[in-house]
Order: structure tokens, then C-alpha cells, then sequence
């Protein structure tokens, strides 16, 4: 497998890749000297939470940082950053050890979530800050279409339930504007009701904005 393809980064320093590969059962069993990815996996778990706070402070500014702090805890747990490591087949190329390999340790929720942190930290010390970002802010913002759909922070539902209490008023999104590169797009939403703009909100996805638009509207109507 050509993980540098699924990763879509390709290093300039191959031992860095090697290293964010390499689990301490197999370092340990194979020779001295030979680092494992536990010093990368503590850099990257930093690395990790600064991208995701700077991205919810700037994205959700108008949270409280209890909310903030909810949100960053559900995109960074174990099981979101297995899923992703799994979705990146970073497990068919780990380096194990007879140990870890014969006890499943290939599909394991920690080892693979590990593995993800010392994946990003060997990104940002192989290129920056900004490589690191572009590389892991679009499996957050994919998280995060889940997670608002699911959280208190359904802004757009609220909206919706209040405005069918009356059949006759007629609820639209639409898209007033879009800037900045593909890496890093903004969105610009207008929330209409029977065609009066009731709010606008901007956000890196369609369905943030429209969130942010839906917030404002409620705050307008003294519901939020």
C-alpha cells in the first residue's frame, strides 16, 4: 500500500514516515536504538488540539468555552481518531511486533488513534504548521457535520420547529457568497423567511454557515 498516496502528502524526510509507523512492541523486539512513534504521538496529540481550538474558536464564535470544549473532546476521543486512522489504512502499514500482531494489534482502537497523532506530528515536523492543517482540518470538518447534527448546537432544527408552528411561514437557505482557497473556504448563508432575510453566518462548510445563520436568526427572535 502506498500510504503516502492515502495520506496525500508525500515526505521529504521518509524516516519521519517511518517512525510515526513504528509501534514500541516492534522497536523493542527488533534492536536498541530504534525509535518507536511514542515521542511523535506526544507531540502530535498538541498538535492536534491547537488545529482544532484555533478552528472552533474562529468557527464557533459565539460559544461559550464549555461548548468549545464538548466539541473538541468528540473529535479528538480514541474512537474519531481510529476511524480516521482506519480510513487511511495507516494499520496495513504499521510496524509490529510478533506480540501485537498476533493479539489483533493491527485493528486496536489506541494503537490506531496513536498512530494518527504521531502521523500528524511527523507531517508538521517534516513541513509546518500549515501542511499539518491542510492536512487533518478535513477530517474535522467531516466530524464535526456529524457532531452538529447530533449536538445541542443544532441551531437549524430549533429554527425549523419554531417556524412550522405556523404552516404559512416559508424557511430558505441560500448561499450569498463564497472567498479563500480550496483548503480553506468560507461560506456565506442567508437565512430567509417568506423571503425577508432573518439572519447570515459564515463558516468553513455550507453547513456550518447555515448554523451560524440559523444562531443569529434565533437571536433575533430572543430564543437563543
Amino acid at each position: 500500500m502506498d500510504i503516502e498516496k492515502n495520506l496525500k502528502y508525500t515526505f521529504k524526510n521518509k524516516m519521519l514516515l517511518s517512525t510515526a509507523l513504528t509501534h514500541s512492541s516492534y522497536s523493542n523486539e527488533k534492536k536498541k536504538g530504534l525509535e518507536s512513534n511514542e515521542r511523535l504521538e506526544f507531540l502530535g496529540d498538541s498538535v492536534l488540539s491547537i488545529i482544532t481550538s484555533e478552528y472552533l474558536f474562529k468557527e464557533y464564535s459565539h460559544q461559550p468555552e464549555g461548548e468549545l470544549t464538548k466539541l473538541r473532546a468528540a473529535l479528538v476521543c480514541e474512537k474519531s481518531l481510529c476511524e480516521i486512522s482506519k480510513a487511511l489504512g495507516i494499520g496495513e502499514c504499521l510496524k509490529l511486533g510478533h506480540g501485537e500482531e498476533h493479539t489483533g494489534g493491527r485493528q486496536r482502537p489506541s494503537i490506531l488513534a496513536d498512530a494518527f497523532e504521531a502521523m500528524l506530528a511527523a507531517i508538521y515536523l517534516d513541513s509546518g504548521m500549515e501542511s499539518a492543517r491542510n492536512f487533518v482540518l478535513p477530517f474535522i470538518k467531516e466530524k464535526l457535520t456529524h457532531i452538529d447534527s447530533t449536538s445541542s448546537l443544532d441551531y437549524k432544527t430549533t429554527l425549523q420547529e419554531i417556524i412550522q408552528q405556523n404552516p404559512e411561514e416559508q424557511l430558505e437557505y441560500r448561499l450569498a457568497g463564497e472567498s479563500g482557497p480550496d483548503h480553506d473556504k468560507r461560506f456565506e448563508v442567508e437565512v430567509l423567511l417568506n423571503s425577508n432575510i432573518i439572519g447570515r453566518g459564515e463558516g468553513h462548510s455550507k453547513k456550518a454557515a447555515e448554523q451560524a445563520a440559523a444562531k443569529e436568526a434565533l437571536k433575533l427572535m430572543g430564543e437563543v
